[in-house]
């Protein structure tokens, strides 16, 4: 687990580097590169499911083989020199960038402050770059729900997961892991070209993210009690709202904060024009405010270090 602390500290003090040569980008570039050659939009059905299935299954053995390939090349570069904690710095460089608290707390910090300064416009189009809805018309409450549900929805798929399958398989499966996340990201929309196409990539990620999403939720409550927020109306919330998230995995980690810090998130959202409900995860005892922002970082954060300390002592209980 030195590599996992070793990634979270890279992240928290360098942060996510913006380049085309990290690893998610080149994931990124790896699967429009064979959608590509893969998709036809003359195909049935059956054959775009397939094709969509192909190019998973080449995305996640290239990324494993990759993440596997790096850390033999960290094991000869300890060989030869002799210092060994050149393998838990280079596998912890390449954890980090799986994980992306530094870039969720950014984020959610700088809309916070926007909305503080009464910056609307630029904060209308800031959190654009985090969501997928429209955003040109949303208010403060609605900016804050959009953050505060991002925040608590990519602890999953940005923090917990990847770090869950760095814990069982090491790092090469946290490659993997997150390769499924970017394909899901990418193919995993209900829409005429990727209903069946990206249906494959969407299946992994669901399947991927069940054990981690309530791993998570009882994670937020740990730290809900820990911050001393109402743990209890955290977890009374997500046994309640969880599972009517249209998402098989996101309300455990959304109805759980909802929970912890009095706020309803979910319902009406736009995208594109059209009006669509999303059914609501906790109850609204406090109206929505930018404090709640920064409140579920708080929360991120706590449980992050919760899982790593948790994780740690396991693995030394177990002798490993």
């Amino acid at each position: 687990m030195i590599t996992a602390f070793a990634a979270f500290f890279i992240d928290v003090v360098l942060g996510d580097p913006r380049s085309r040569f990290h690893p998610v980008v080149l994931m990124g570039n790896l699967t429009s590169l064979l959608e590509r050659f893969l998709y036809r939009s003359q195909d049935s059905n059956g054959r775009k499911f397939l094709s969509g299935a192909i190019l998973v299954a080449i995305v996640l053995l290239i990324s494993y083989e990759a993440g596997a390939a790096f850390l033999h090349l960290s094991y000869w570069v300890t060989g030869e020199t002799g210092f060994w904690w050149v393998n838990y710095l280079m596998g912890g460089l390449l954890l980090s960038f799986m994980i992306s608290p530094n870039s969720l707390a950014s984020a959610g910090k700088e809309l916070y402050t926007l909305l503080e300064q009464g910056k609307m416009e630029e904060a209308r189009q800031k959190v654009g770059w985090i969501v997928g809805r429209d955003t040109d018309k949303l208010e403060v409450e609605g900016i804050t729900r959009a953050t505060v549900e991002t925040i608590s929805e990519n602890t999953v798929d940005g923090i917990i997961a990847p770090l869950f399958f760095f814990a069982i398989g090491g790092v090469p499966l946290a490659v993997l892991y997150r390769a499924a996340n970017t394909m899901d990201s990418m193919l995993g929309y209900k829409n005429e070209k990727y209903l069946y196409f990206g249906r494959a990539a969407a299946r992994v990620d669901d399947a991927l993210n069940y054990i981690p999403a309530r791993l998570t939720g009882l994670l937020f409550i740990g730290s809900a009690w820990l911050l001393r927020f109402d743990h209890k109306h955290a977890l009374e919330m997500m046994k309640r709202d969880a599972a009517k998230h249209p998402s098989p995995n996101g309300g455990y980690a959304e109805a759980t904060v909802a929970g912890a810090l009095h706020i309803r998130l979910g319902g009406v959202n736009s995208y594109f024009g059209v009006e669509s409900f999303r059914a609501y995860m906790g109850d609204a005892i406090e109206k929505l405010s930018p404090r709640h922002i920064l409140e579920s970082i708080r929360l991120m954060y706590t449980a992050t270090v919760l899982f790593l300390l948790l994780a740690y002592a396991l693995f030394e209980a177990m002798g490993y």
